[in-house]
């Protein structure tokens, strides 16, 4: 049986949860959620408590279970709390910064990337090197933040890019010198 599947999410004063079939909508102070769940699921909600159940022990739902039960539980706390990934900048001049909405990134290529949030994601630069994604979707924070990583990925040998915060990039020797 799924651990993470049983647990029931309790739902905070504020936030309101609506079923309608296989779509749930989760409503909160910082903003909207709604997804389409997989039909065999059963998600019901009583008082403050949301529950996720499962039809049989076949593979399929019980792989769906947790999931399914995650899903909504990360949607409760992105439009209570909000999801937030941290990047940083590694390198002689490797600089970002933000003009309007947009994101600009000099990071040793002839001409600066500009990168554009989607909707509901929102970039903050506090200082040239470090760079925070802000949303209330966890997976379009962390796509978000993989985008933006994906323009420079650190490299091995002088661990220069743009990598996550806390990251520990394997480093790799460089070539060796002759032997007289």
């Amino acid at each position: 049986m799924s651990r993470i599947g049983r647990k029931p999410i309790t739902i905070p004063s504020g936030v309101n949860v609506t079923l309608e079939n296989t779509l749930i909508t989760v409503k909160g102070p910082k903003g909207t959620l709604s997804r389409e769940l997989h039909k065999d699921m059963k998600v019901s909600v009583e008082d403050s408590v949301l529950t996720v159940e499962r039809p049989s022990d076949n593979k399929l739902h019980r792989s769906l279970h947790g999931t399914t039960r995650s899903v909504v539980q990360n949607m409760v706390s992105g439009v209570t709390d909000g999801f937030v990934k941290n990047l940083e900048l590694v390198g002689v001049g490797y600089r970002a910064n933000k003009t309007g909405n947009k994101l600009v990134l000099n990071v040793g290529y002839s001409h600066p990337v500009e990168i554009e949030p989607e909707n509901g994601i929102e970039f903050e630069v506090p200082t040239n090197t470090k760079i925070i994604v802000k949303g209330i979707d966890k997976e379009l924070v962390g796509a978000t933040a993989a985008k933006v990583r994906s323009v420079r990925e650190p490299e091995p040998y002088k661990g220069k890019g743009i990598k996550y915060e806390g990251e520990r990039i394997l480093r790799k020797e460089g070539k060796a010198g002759k032997k007289k």
